[in-house]
């Protein structure tokens, strides 16, 4: 399904922790599921969300390569990422435990960023970390490490598993400082438009708790309620769980 540039400029104005809320209300999946957990850390928590279609591969640096090494095989995934529907997010899945040598470092980030890519996902580690925060580029990870030792890329394309979140090419993707969330493609244009709806339900609370005058229950209390009747009939407008 496509999306306009639109609708993904539209996702990235809100935080991800929002966007799993909003997704929520559609009750098209768990709402202990579609996410990234805590293993996968944002290396630059001040940068914007990041939006993008999934390019998967694996990774392990372990052992010396039989075939390319990484930056032969860039060419594939540059390839990968030009037949998505949008900007590409490159998703790897570190398949040595625990990880040896970091999957990328500003080389690969530059390449990434000069062809659109939005951002990288690792299970694994990543390093330059100055350098690639120079390029505003954002990168989510499992840990620092300093050496590539033997990278390779493998398996191009092959669907992954990153922070017990199981990622396919082409899925939309949505990453901040609160981590990363899978978004629903076919919920995508209609949840970009609920986000203002979700935001300003909150607000009824926020505006209370977060102004300096006095305080009283039971006006805290009212604006719960209204918060909640607000998110109540959103629910009722988007979601797809059939009605008995």
């Amino acid at each position: 399904m496509a999306l306009s540039p639109t609708v993904l400029g539209k996702l990235a104005q809100y935080d991800t922790a929002t966007v799993c809320n909003v997704i929520e209300l559609f009750e098209v999946r768990p709402d202990a599921a579609g996410f990234m957990d805590g293993r996968i850390q944002a290396a630059f928590p001040e940068l914007p969300p990041m939006v993008g279609f999934a390019a998967t591969a694996a990774f392990r640096s372990a052992e010396p390569p039989r075939g390319d090494n990484a930056y032969g095989t860039l060419e594939t995934q540059l390839e990968l990422m030009a037949t998505l529907p949008g900007p590409a997010i490159a998703v790897f899945q570190d398949l040595d435990d625990p990880a040896v040598g970091a999957t990328f470092g500003e080389i690969m980030c530059s390449t990434y960023r000069a062809f659109g890519s939005a951002g990288l996902i690792t299970s694994g580690g990543g390093r330059d970390l100055a350098q690639v925060r120079a390029m505003d580029f954002p990168v989510f990870i499992g840990s620092k490490i300093c050496s590539h030792a033997h990278c390779q890329i493998l398996d191009v394309g092959r669907s992954v598993r990153v922070g017990g979140l199981t990622v396919h090419v082409g899925d939309l993707l949505h990453g901040d400082a609160n981590g990363v969330a899978k978004i629903p493609v076919e919920i995508a244009e209609e949840a970009a438009d609920a986000a203002a709806d979700f935001v300003a339900a909150e607000k009824l609370i926020l505006d209370y708790t977060l102004d300096s005058g006095p305080k009283s229950i039971r006006e805290f209390a009212d604006r719960r309620r209204a918060c909640g009747e607000a998110l109540a009939a959103l629910r009722r407008r988007v979601s797809r769980k059939p009605r008995g």
